[in-house]
């Protein structure tokens, strides 16, 4: 059957491809070394195919259609937002692991909302190109990829522990995938920062820090804790995006993380954290 050997939580910040040159240049590339670091890993490992837990930002939904939780199990393109150096192009899907997912899910109490064709955001597309694709680059090898959505860009936001079951969902699933694929699980999010408002700009090192702490302790409870009133008093609206962390380290059931590197960076509008995370 098929496993879940390893994952990283990492940034997926629009800022860093429009400004590539606002923050100083050694924080920068502390920034875009740690992406190559995770490719590297990622190249390393036997995984052949990764799941990119992401959020919309109100494009790809809108207001008809609100998702929880949504998985493409056909086409995939994108990104829809092109940006420089980011351009759109196909995506090399796992639909059979894809729609395993989602069957077992309804089978499971889990009501997938499935795309039979979609187009992604930068939140896949980011991860996707400097990790994924950097890492097939690296290694000659093919590593498909799954597009999984959950609601923590725009309200109704999906409970923390409702994250956390879906990512066990996930988990069951792969493990009764009748394959001998390693899976990495991608959890594509903040930390800090405040999106469309007047703080927009601001980071919360000290916040940013106490998540990544949690993370690196594999304590989930701690996470599922946090109220979404703290989190965005604290964080800012873009730190509900710790739904796509606490996401990710269920499917991995991650027992612990290791920091590769963390940046505060208000020229990037965003606390941008990268951990390997530890299956259990």
């Amino acid at each position: 059957m098929a496993k879940v050997t390893g994952g990283f939580l990492v940034p997926h910040d629009p800022v860093m491809f429009v400004a590539p040159k606002a923050p100083d240049e050694q924080i920068a590339k502390k920034v875009w070394d740690a992406y190559e670091t995770c490719a590297q890993k990622l190249a390393d490992s036997g995984a052949t195919i990764a799941i990119i837990v992401g959020n919309d930002h109100y494009m790809l939904f809108g207001t008809t259609c609100l998702p929880q939780y949504c998985i493409a199990t056909g086409r995939v393109d994108g990104p829809l937002d092109q940006l420089p150096g980011l351009s759109r192009g196909e995506v090399n899907n796992n639909i059979h692991l894809a729609r395993h997912i989602a069957e077992d899910g309804r089978k499971n109490g889990f009501d997938w909302a499935v795309a039979r064709s979609f187009t992604t955001d930068h939140a896949f597309s980011i991860p996707y190109k400097l990790i994924v694709q950097r890492a097939e680059s690296i290694s000659g090898r093919a590593i498909s990829a799954i597009p999984i959505y959950i609601a923590s860009g725009v309200d109704p936001y999906i409970t923390l522990q409702r994250a956390r079951e879906l990512g066990e969902q996930i988990n069951t699933a792969v493990n009764s995938f009748n394959s001998k694929d390693e899976v990495y699980v991608i959890g594509s999010g903040g930390i800090s920062h405040w999106v469309g408002v007047k703080e927009t700009g601001k980071v919360n090192e000290e916040f940013d820090r106490e998540i990544i702490r949690l993370c690196c302790a594999g304590n989930l409870e701690s996470l599922i804790a946090y109220t979404d009133d703290k989190i965005l008093e604290e964080g800012g609206n873009g730190a509900m995006e710790i739904r796509n962390f606490v996401c990710a380290m269920a499917v991995a059931s991650a027992s612990k993380g290791e920091l590769i590197e963390y940046q505060p960076v208000p020229e990037w509008v965003t606390g941008l954290g990268f951990i390997e995370l530890k299956t259990a």
